[in-house]
């Protein structure tokens, strides 16, 4: 450790953000461009290299956080950069996208606020993309063996990246029209502007990895035709089947899925339509459902311009500080956080019936209303208790000309004919069956990431990938020298 004193002296300092006004007005990530980099070395600093570090832990990726803290603060990036990408294909994603459960798990947070473990891989990610320490890494050789994933979301190319650098010449099936899958078109580009997903995928490219675009298997090539091409097939379709509002009026017109509306921004973004038809612009937006996806929505909302936007979370407001008992350290806590979105919305007032940041906690929805040509108008909520029963007399109706639905994901869509062609076992909860080698009921068939796992976080996704990758190479080959670093069953810490 390079300040042994680190964190006694300095004082946690994160990525600071854009201005609000400046910001809403763009679809750029939300942080200062070039403000990390000052700061992050004695920001690590304060990493206490704790000899047990529980941050390894709460990492699915088994990331060597003490290591490359230790390395930053010495401001020695192409180490940092190895020592990085050891354990995690994509830190750039990770560094923008992931809650950090490392944070929580910080030895330093028992009582302190914890390192900004996520700010420094961020600034390891880019430096070793400024400074070309992330280059190809292509076999020496070929093992003949052939493999194909489906689906390309940060399972998928974790798994094809990893299995393509041991020899196999691996075939990334999309069936959207770019690669990325929700990273593509469900994160909006303000939280990670898709250059960074580019340069992976020209990375894998390089690499040998092979993407065929616009392919829904089961529909435009049958799943067994597939399977017969193959030596091996990896799932990795992700928990796209959205949950559904069953509640009066859900038929209204104006009511939609959040991940039918957020793709739609997008592709405004990536500059294949001019407008979004979904857009907020003028419109007085409900977001039902509290989390990173309801959050997002109102990041976007916002920036189209909504007359207001407010978000209906049905749990209550959580506290500012960890719960000791229901939720003890090093465990990931339900603590009161303020994403950029929300921050936008308690600054612009965006959400008048709401008291702070356009959410109104322990609130849920009875029924929808509309006006005589079947759009929606209103929505009418009841406040609720722990329990979420409703309370007697808190009925009341918000305004809602637009409301997005983002109440999670049940499990992989079978719509395409996949899971239904193959055969595939399913679990009660709708997510393919596995055994613990990441292996099907279907011979040479895996499956990794939420497809079988459930929705999860994108560090789940990628040590999945990584995973699964291990497996079919011991399948194909009989041996695997890839790192595997969870099990099928492996879960976050939990009292």
């Amino acid at each position: 450790m390079a300040d042994p004193k680190g964190f006694m002296t300095t004082p946690r300092q994160d990525w600071p953000r854009r201005p609000v006004e400046e910001r809403v007005r763009d679809w750029d990530e939300v942080y200062v461009p070039g403000a990390l980099l000052p700061i992050v070395s004695k920001q690590a600093d304060r990493c206490m290299d704790c000899g047990i570090p529980f941050c390894h832990e709460a990492c699915p990726l088994g990331n060597l956080i003490p290591e490359w803290n230790d390395l930053v603060s010495r401001e020695d990036w192409r180490t940092a950069a190895d020592r990085l990408h050891a354990t995690n294909n994509f830190p750039e994603f990770t560094g923008r996208l992931c809650p950090a459960p490392c944070e929580a798990g910080c030895v330093l947070a028992i009582n302190q606020p914890a390192v900004t473990i996520k700010n420094v891989e961020c600034a390891i990610a880019d430096r070793a993309w400024e400074l070309g320490f992330a280059p190809p890494r292509p076999p020496d050789r070929l093992s003949g063996r052939t493999v194909a994933v489906i689906g390309s979301g940060p399972a998928g190319l974790a798994a094809a990246q990893q299995l393509t650098r041991a020899g196999h010449t691996v075939a990334v099936f999309e069936r959207d029209d770019r690669i990325g899958g929700l990273m593509r078109y469900g994160i909006p580009e303000f939280k990670m502007e898709k250059v960074q997903l580019e340069r992976r995928i020209e990375q894998m490219r390089a690499e040998g990895t092979k993407f065929r675009t616009s392919t829904a298997v089961g529909r435009d090539i049958g799943a067994e035709e597939l399977r017969t091409r193959y030596d091996a097939v990896v799932i990795a379709t992700g928990a796209t089947a959205w949950r559904e509002l069953d509640v009066p009026g859900r038929e209204l017109a104006g009511i939609q899925q959040a991940m039918e509306y957020l793709p739609l921004a997008n592709r405004v973004c990536e500059g294949d339509i001019e407008t979004s038809p979904m857009s907020a612009a003028g419109k007085h937006v409900v977001i039902v459902g509290g989390g990173d996806t309801g959050a997002d929505c109102l990041g976007t909302a916002v920036r189209q311009g909504a007359a207001s936007v407010t978000q209906l979370d049905i749990y209550g407001r959580p506290g500012a500080e960890r719960d000791e008992d229901a939720e003890p350290w090093p465990t990931y806590p339900k603590i009161y956080r303020l994403s950029a979105a929300h921050e936008e919305a308690r600054e612009l007032r965006t959400a008048p019936a709401a008291d702070a940041d356009a959410r109104l906690f322990a609130a849920s929805t009875l029924r929808f209303t509309g006006d005589a040509e079947g759009r929606v108008r209103s929505l009418h909520l009841v406040e609720v208790d722990s329990n979420r029963r409703p309370l007697p007399g808190t009925g009341r109706a918000v305004p809602a000309d637009l409301v997005l639905l983002a109440l999670g994901f049940s499990g992989p869509d079978q719509e395409d004919g996949l899971i239904g062609q193959l055969g595939l076992e399913l679990e009660p909860r709708g997510t393919i069956a596995r055994d613990t080698g990441f292996a099907t009921n279907v011979p040479g068939v895996f499956a990794a990431g939420d497809a079988a796992r459930g929705q999860s976080l994108i560090v789940w996704a990628i040590a999945e990938g990584r995973a699964v990758a291990a497996a079919v190479d011991r399948h194909l080959t009989g041996s695997s020298r890839l790192p595997s670093p969870i099990s099928p069953y492996d879960r976050p810490m939990a009292v």
